[in-house]
């Protein structure tokens, strides 16, 4: 038995070889009828033993079809699963004593719309293990259920923010602020990571007002701090949602908290179809919590004090043009006209990438140059702005680049979004389509230790240099230090140059879909 009393009551979790596991703890009072689209609350306390061992609820999503790739990762496609009652999270820890252990708290992605923090790919067992640190994985409200901005819409009547999914993410931080020590962690050095979604909900935390104070370190992994909409945009959405749902805005709070939550995701899916969107779920920028674009808070100091370690991997985009509806063929024309949606001199960009990438014997059809330009114009380009906003300010961030190549269908991925997340979690041979997108063997297995190395190295001091990676530098303009993981595992500075840039040249659209 591995019972631990929390603030809120005693929790009883599974213990093997030395490991303590709680799947299943409440962090909030379930989101449910009157406090739908509220601020989450602390849970009730409860008498006697919560036997916390198997995965909760997930938040209610849309059922994950056409993942390609990915058709192994999620859990979203068994339908029970869905619960608006998804506040939980999971933990892992080598010890339930005082060693005060560093802890690493896990924001899951899924475009703000999909995802959970309970399934076998985020498992906490390897890193806990090979780091002494404490793993934490979180839910948070998803889709209209957590970044519906309702206030603009309904006068104030439903005063949501669109924010929800964010506040949810800061009552787990809190959560763990007052219960980690209890299970071994230390309150003191709590960082945070997520990867996409994920990635862009820890920058958006750097700039969160309700986040100050309760993390000291962060890893954006394939997103940073260019992910936010205004109020006017937000308030399209929740127009789009609410005409899709048949409500009108008019209608009495008691109809909205009626609403079924099915119809309300299927709403959401209308309203990305209406307005043309992958992504219409942001965090708002509402002008109190979330005062500015998180970047340009940065930029102000929000996050002064807190290190980070953010990158992407070097062919992002790769991964969505595999799956079912974001299949692209385009020519010369085609290219140009659909970049010309996301920035003003598309011409000059495609110059800039075809040339780069002949230059060193890449390819460089439409198709291509297409992938390479999204990779950097939604992820790489954001953690460089990011990077370099942290070191105008003096203070520490790390530059890293994925480029380990899937061995995904017939190899063709590079190294696509996503592929990150077997290798920080060890998760990378869970089954055999982890196998097959992650790939396997010794070099696989030697990537995962440095990654696991770096990123526990970054959680305990706030600097991720090993031993094999002693020639990293913090970020700075003048080098550019980057460290490429994949094989070899190597540092070198600013990789592909050329591409970066050229964005200084052009205005586009960055971060964001």
């Amino acid at each position: 038995m591995a019972i631990v009393e929390t603030q809120y009551g005693r929790v009883n979790g599974t213990e093997i070889n030395g490991l303590h596991t709680f799947l299943g703890i409440p962090f909030a009072a379930p989101p449910v009828a009157e406090r739908r689209w509220a601020a989450p609350e602390a849970p009730e306390p409860w008498t006697g033993v919560l036997e916390v061992n198997d995965w909760s609820g997930q938040s209610w999503q849309p059922i994950m079809e056409g993942m390609g790739p990915l058709d192994f990762a999620f859990n979203a496609g068994a339908a029970a699963n869905r619960n608006e009652d998804c506040l939980y999270l999971n933990v892992w820890t080598p010890g339930l004593d005082d060693r005060k252990r560093p802890v690493l708290v896990w924001i899951h992605g899924g475009g703000f719309s999909g995802g959970t923090g309970g399934t076998p790919m985020y498992d906490g067992t390897t890193l806990a293990q090979r780091g002494d640190a404490v793993i934490v994985t979180i839910n948070y409200r998803l889709g209209a259920l957590g970044f519906l901005n309702l206030n603009e819409v309904t006068g104030g009547r439903i005063p949501a923010t669109g924010n929800e999914g964010l506040l949810d993410q800061v009552q787990a931080l809190v959560w763990v602020r007052d219960n980690i020590e209890r299970f071994g962690g230390d309150a003191n050095r709590v960082t945070i990571f997520g990867e996409s979604a994920g990635g862009m909900s820890v920058g958006a935390l750097l700039a969160f007002d309700p986040a100050q104070g309760l993390f000291h370190r962060a890893i954006p992994q394939s997103g940073a701090c260019s992910t936010a909409q205004t109020t006017a945009k937000a308030a399209e959405v929740a127009e789009a949602v609410l005409d899709s749902v048949g409500i009108s805005t008019n209608a009495g709070v008691e109809e909205f908290l009626a609403l079924d939550p099915e119809a309300l995701i299927n709403a959401g899916q209308a309203a990305s179809a209406k307005l043309g969107g992958a992504m219409v779920f942001q965090p708002c920028v509402d002008g109190t919590q979330l005062s500015g674009l998180p970047i340009n808070n940065v930029a102000n100091g929000s996050a002064d004090g807190i290190p980070i370690m953010v990158g992407a991997t070097r062919d992002e985009w790769r991964l969505f043009t595999s799956m079912r509806g974001f299949e692209v063929n385009f020519d010369d024309a085609m290219l140009e006209g659909a970049l010309s949606m996301r920035m003003e001199d598309p011409a000059k960009v495609i110059s800039a990438y075809r040339d780069a990438r002949i230059a060193r014997g890449q390819a460089a059809e439409p198709n291509d140059l297409f992938a390479a330009i999204e990779t950097d114009r939604i992820f790489r380009i954001p953690a460089i702005r990011l990077a370099e906003t942290y070191a105008a300010r003096g203070q520490n961030a790390y530059q890293y680049l994925f480029a380990w190549d899937s061995p995904w269908g017939d190899g063709n991925l590079g190294s696509p979004h996503a592929i990150d997340i077997g290798f920080v979690f060890g998760t990378h041979e869970f089954s055999e389509g982890s196998s097959e997108f992650f790939g396997h063997g010794p070099a696989a297995d030697t990537l995962a230790q440095h990654v696991q190395d770096a990123w526990l190295a970054f959680a305990s001091t706030g600097d991720p240099r090993t031993e094999a990676l002693s020639d990293w530098q913090t970020y700075a303009e003048a080098t550019r230090s980057t460290a490429l993981f994949g094989d070899p595992l190597q540092v070198k500075s600013d990789p592909f140059g050329p591409e970066r840039a050229v964005w200084n040249e052009v205005d586009a659209q960055i971060g964001g879909l």
